[in-house]
């Protein structure tokens, strides 16, 4: 059984790599098939992102703690189980605690097992690395891809139905049935955003932004760079030294 190779990372960058630099949404473009099937609300995307935490923190965690006991040949079943087991419990506590939720996420809490976000950072970190590095990297991923399920499930709803906050009761209980602000009063729902197809083109706005920050922030770092030093003078030497 070979060890596996620990990463050098400081806490700081798995921070950054996790919400910005490697977000699993935006940059590596994994779990899409829940990112674009159930961000038709906040409540949905929100909903989800905490089931999706729950799993790949506890994975992160478990697969960093066997990590050095499991031989190569059974290591992706192993990480499977474990995954499907945190997806179990998960499922658990949604149906005792947010019952209508859970149905109305239907199919794609089950399918947990199979996000290529948890399987890849088992894989790609937690298995390389302590426990403490690996639980910092699946807080940081799952809050990353949490925060682009939510800004997409808020331009979903707002766009296609001209509501916000609605039905949050199903996650936060009756003290939140006053939170759903009406954005546009009236608004003829908008089909084209609720259905899959509109959030194939939010989600590419939000990369598309977030390439146009990179980019730009690039460009700004690049000119400091390369920018003249404030007074400097060239001089110029003439005549013979002896």
């Amino acid at each position: 059984m070979s060890t596996p190779t620990a990463s050098t990372k400081s806490l700081a960058t798995i921070s950054k790599d996790g919400l910005w630099d490697n977000n699993p949404a935006l940059v590596q473009l994994l779990g899409l098939c829940p990112l674009l099937a159930v961000t038709g609300t906040v409540v949905n995307a929100l909903g989800l992102a905490m089931a999706t935490a729950i799993v790949l923190i506890g994975s992160n965690m478990a697969v960093s703690l066997v990590r050095n006991f499991v031989p190569d040949a059974v290591r992706l079943p192993a990480f499977v189980m474990i995954i499907a087991s945190y997806v179990t419990c998960t499922e658990l506590l949604m149906q005792a605690y947010t019952y209508e939720l859970y149905t109305v996420l239907g199919i794609f809490i089950p399918l947990i097992v199979t996000n290529c976000v948890i399987l890849g950072r088992a894989e790609a970190f937690a298995a390389k690395n302590p426990l403490i590095p690996s639980m910092i990297d699946g807080l940081m991923m799952s809050m990353g891809f949490a925060v682009v399920l939510v800004l997409l499930g808020a331009l979903r709803e707002v766009i296609g139905q001209g509501t916000l906050f609605s039905n949050m009761e199903l996650l936060f209980g009756e003290q939140a049935l006053s939170w759903k602000i009406e954005v546009i009063k009236d608004y003829p729902n908008f089909l084209f955003a609720i259905l899959p197809p509109g959030a194939f083109v939010g989600l590419g706005l939000l990369v598309a932004l977030k390439n146009a920050i990179d980019n730009g922030l690039k460009a700004r770092k690049d000119g400091q760079t390369t920018a003249p030093t404030a007074g400097s003078k060239r001089v110029r030497v003439t005549g013979k030294i002896s």
